[in-house]
């Protein structure tokens, strides 16, 4: 069944990476928390989509969250971060992943190319190495000047 509203497991994608492997597919993989869906979000997703045939968004877990961004974070959960971002229609599947990093469903897909916003440079990018290591390529797309999930919260909070 192809529904992309889904949380797809490890082995579901590993399955679904052969077949975009076997079609010459290109595969466009980002990740993040996208916690509040902002324009900064918006911009990155759809300039990476265009720069393959398929985009995949892994997600941190709430817990993976609230170990990188602090115990109020995330505002809003797993799954509602998941169904908003898959209603997107440039984003074609949506993961998760509870480690920190998202270099095991990295390392899993192999994608040709890894995305990123530019408050990474491309050598501190998580996964750099195995995505180069199979012939693809680094993505640094600009960011949205002041425009964060942070700079939002923080907007909401001085206004309450």
């Amino acid at each position: 069944m192809c529904n992309k509203m889904k949380l797809w497991d490890r082995a579901d994608l590993a399955c679904w990476r052969e077949a975009l492997r076997v079609r010459g597919r290109t595969l466009v993989f980002t990740n993040g928390c996208f916690d509040i869906l902002h324009i900064g979000h918006v911009r990155l997703l759809e300039a990476a989509a265009k720069l393959g045939d398929t985009l995949l968004v892994a997600l941190n877990s709430d817990d993976s969250v609230r170990r990188l961004k602090g115990l109020s974070r995330p505002v809003v959960t797993l799954e509602e971060r998941a169904e908003t971002l898959a209603a997107l229609r440039w984003v074609d599947r949506v993961a998760a992943f509870a480690e920190d990093t998202p270099l095991e469903i990295i390392t899993l897909l192999r994608p040709n190319i890894l995305v990123k916003g530019g408050d990474w440079s491309p050598d501190r990018v998580v996964g750099r190495e195995v995505v180069e290591a199979s012939g693809g390529r680094v993505v640094i797309i600009p960011l949205v000047e002041n425009r964060s999930t942070s700079s939002l919260l923080d907007t909401i909070r001085h206004l309450g």
